[in-house]
């Protein structure tokens, strides 16, 4: 396997930075017309506040632990969804999601999270010098 290769990238542990938000970590991959943020948060943390894409389409895959959150068409709806390993979710723009708890599994107590966005997030690509 050629790891020089520009198409193939690997997520080492030292390749995730550091976000403003205490536990979250992420490492950004961002293509002409998709991207991936692949996030490792602590088990517990919070700080994923409700908010929407009016531009973006997301689609999130947890890879380990769960995920706590709201997602729907209103802001107003309280009810929560637990998903865990396996599952994904899928939030068109306009819809409503976040607030959310992240449930750490239990190897590592983190909960990995594979977030796609198209198209691309500026705010992503800029943080992160992605690509």
């Amino acid at each position: 396997m050629n790891l020089a290769n520009q198409y193939c990238h690997f997520f080492d542990d030292d390749e995730f930075l550091e976000t403003d938000r205490p536990g979250f970590r992420r490492r950004v991959l961002t293509g002409d017309h998709l991207q991936l943020c692949f996030w490792r948060i602590a088990g517990g943390s919070t700080g994923s506040f409700l908010h929407k894409h009016d531009d973006h389409e997301q689609l999130g895959v947890i890879v380990r632990g769960g995920l706590d959150f709201r997602i729907d068409d209103d802001k107003d709806n309280e009810e929560r969804q637990l998903i865990g390993e396996h599952q994904a979710y899928l939030a068109p723009p306009g819809v409503w999601h976040g607030d959310s708890v992240f449930v750490g599994d239990d190897e590592l107590d983190e909960c990995w999270i594979l977030d796609v966005f198209s198209p691309p997030r500026d705010d992503l690509r800029e943080a992160q010098g992605a690509g």
